[in-house]
């Protein structure tokens, strides 16, 4: 029968269980924060909130209730007049426990034991928390607005791809025929903007064009380099210098 095993004796008298309980409770109002291990903390939790209850209300009796358990006089003045004004709005539930892990030595669960209201980082989470529901609600409104044009894309690029095969096709197949000043005969005439390949038989004519045209433009450039020369030679004479297609 487990009669009057509520309460963890640590493995300790009452006067050593009391003095320790007293001392971890004075470093935990001082410091906000101790490491230590899990049944420890869970005992402490049971002896420093009603104490931190006892700091909401600032009187000589209060104050007395409170130093004779801590037995600090540095800890009672931090407890009501900083501990007690953060903790004024809360119920209860001053404190909080989170476990790191084990000991090496004996493998006890270990843990720090905190102060809820000190804990800067964990109060400025819980207010991003709040801030990031009300952002996704306005995401979804604005994603779900979104998905509707986006869809619609590939339909619309479907239809542009089809439209410009159709435009090639029209264009490759209008080929206008016009009569050049030259020679007379009729010139298939090709629309440059449109995507479709060059006769080949015009490309011929084209390069045997370009072909004599350079050629004539070599002999122009011989002709006068040699009337230039024959000029330095016999500047009095207007005689004619042969040249080399009179001769050929």
């Amino acid at each position: 029968m487990r009669h009057n095993k509520k309460n963890n004796h640590l493995g300790r008298k009452t006067a050593h269980r009391s003095a320790m309980l007293s001392n971890m409770a004075s470093s935990l109002i001082m410091h906000k924060r101790i490491f230590t291990t899990v049944p420890k903390a869970k005992e402490l939790r049971k002896y420093v909130e009603p104490l931190i209850t006892k700091s909401k209300e600032d009187t000589t009796h209060s104050r007395r209730e409170v130093f004779s358990k801590l037995q600090n006089k540095v800890a009672v003045t931090e407890l009501f007049q900083t501990v007690s004004q953060k903790v004024g709005d809360r119920p209860g539930g001053y404190t909080r426990i989170i476990k790191t892990g084990f000991r090496l030595g004996d493998n006890a669960s270990m843990c720090f034991i905190e102060l809820v209201d000190f804990n800067e980082n964990m109060l400025g989470e819980g207010k991003a928390a709040k801030k990031t529901r009300t952002r996704r609600s306005r995401r979804k409104a604005s994603d779900a607005a979104a998905a509707a044009p986006v869809a619609e894309a590939p339909k619309a690029k479907a239809k542009t791809r089809e439209e410009a095969e159709k435009n090639a096709e029209e264009e490759a197949v209008k080929v206008e025929e016009t009569p050049t000043a030259e020679t007379g005969q009729d010139v298939p005439v090709v629309d440059e903007s449109a995507d479709t390949d060059v006769v080949p038989e015009v490309e011929a004519k084209t390069d045997k064009e370009k072909a004599a045209a350079k050629q004539e433009a070599k002999e122009e450039k011989i002709a006068a380099s040699v009337e230039a020369k024959a000029k330095e030679s016999n500047p009095d004479t207007d005689k004619k210098v042969p040249l080399p297609r009179d001769n050929a």
